[in-house]
């Protein structure tokens, strides 16, 4: 129990003396000629180091952004090009019914001719 009291104490101390700080002073003048001091004190433990964590989270969303702008687009891209093939077929469509509408008409046509040819034919 002793022993396992005095490893928690010396991991402790450990870690206390991986204790890396940085201070940085900044003087500031106002414009009525007074300044201003402030200072700015970073402390880390060396062990993990969260700034390199958060620029990494940084890099890792920026990315994951990027790749996303790029799905949107992309999906935007083959949205328009499928509504211009879309409109195409419709038009093409419509022309094919209209050419059927005619065909069918002058089909009418010559049927009703033959008709009447064969009626008259039929009363000779």
């Amino acid at each position: 129990m002793k022993k396992n009291i005095l490893i928690a104490i010396a991991v402790c101390g450990l870690m206390a003396s991986c204790t890396k700080s940085k201070t940085e002073t900044e003087k500031i003048e106002n414009p009525d000629g007074s300044t201003t001091t402030i200072t700015t004190t970073e402390t880390s433990t060396g062990i993990v180091d969260t700034s390199k964590i958060n620029e990494a989270k940084e890099n890792l969303n920026n990315k994951v952004d990027q790749a996303k702008n790029d799905i949107d687009a992309k999906a935007d891209e083959a949205k328009q090009k499928i509504d211009v093939a879309a409109q195409k077929t419709k038009q093409d469509l419509n022309e094919a019914g209209k050419d059927i509408k005619d065909a069918a008409a002058k089909g009418a046509g010559k049927i009703e001719e033959g008709a009447k040819k064969l009626k008259e034919d039929l009363k000779k």
